[in-house]
């Protein structure tokens, strides 16, 4: 009688494991999004002039409609345009010190929130944020900006968008910082016991943009990077056509700059800078 009891509660145990996971599995799949894309994560009402910037404040038109918020933020005797696109969360408010970084190097600075973050209209998808990134492109060529004047530069998730852009023009440079290969390359790290790779909504592949891009590249990325780890850093450099480099910094995800030196970070992109985007 022993026998009995015991499948049948090891069966019960069995049937609530399969619909925790399974249920675990719907709530990854359904909410993809909400993980990846996170404009309410921070924000706020703070701009360039806060920080003793000028700057121009201009709306973006996507291929398909849609208004973009933007920064044009100018530089006396610039060096070139820095095409910034910033990481997931949070909007360009939280991005001041970055724009503040950039102008003393001496470079003026586009920078713009995707669709559904800050006051741009519609909602984040992978495709609409390769069209921001387009409009970006397409505002400042209207401006008169050349492509061989413009450094295309991605933070985490902008990484891959600025990647995406780079493949499709020319730019002067690229920058990736703290960057992952693809989101399925992430997903499977974070959650190595469920099929990420096959319930994925996104790819984001920079690493495969990367290796189609024509121009200079600059990896930056930490060792002590917790959220996206160093190897996708060393991927990518790896991937990338030459001219390479890769720059290390220390500290976390979002306090690498900071934890590494704000002159120490500046430094190491005005090398960059100084070796492929001074050349005439």
């Amino acid at each position: 009688m022993a026998k009995p009891v015991f499948w049948r509660a090891a069966g019960r145990v069995l049937l609530l494991l399969g619909l925790v996971y399974g249920g675990l599995v719907l709530n990854l799949y359904f909410n993809q999004a909400g993980m990846l894309y996170l404009p309410g994560y921070a924000g706020g009402s703070a701009t360039p002039a806060d920080v003793g910037l000028d700057y121009r404040r201009v709306s973006l038109t996507t291929e398909d409609g849609l208004l973009l918020d933007a920064w044009h933020v100018r530089a006396s005797q610039s060096r070139g345009v820095i095409l910034f696109c910033h990481g997931n969360a949070g909007n360009i408010s939280n991005r001041l010190g970055s724009l503040k970084i950039f102008h003393q190097l001496g470079f003026s600075t586009l920078i713009f929130d995707y669709r559904g973050y800050g006051n741009s209209q519609g909602s984040p998808s992978e495709q609409g944020t390769y069209l921001d990134a387009e409009a970006a492109w397409q505002y400042l060529l209207g401006q008169g900006v050349k492509a061989d004047e413009i450094v295309i530069m991605g933070r985490s998730l902008g990484a891959a968008v600025a990647a995406e852009l780079a493949y499709r023009h020319k730019p002067k440079a690229v920058v990736l910082e703290s960057a992952f290969t693809s989101v399925p390359d992430v997903a499977a790290e974070l959650y190595p016991f469920f099929p990420v790779r096959l319930m994925s909504k996104f790819e984001y592949g920079t690493l495969d943009h990367l290796r189609q891009v024509q121009a200079p590249v600059l990896i930056v990325h930490s060792r002590e990077d917790e959220i996206i780890p160093f190897s996708h850093g060393q991927r990518l450099y790896e991937a990338a056509n030459e001219p390479r480099h890769m720059f290390e910094l220390r500290g976390g995800h979002n306090d690498g700059i900071y934890v590494s030196g704000v002159d120490y970070y500046q430094d190491g992109l005005d090398n960059f800078f100084q070796r492929y985007v001074n050349q005439p």
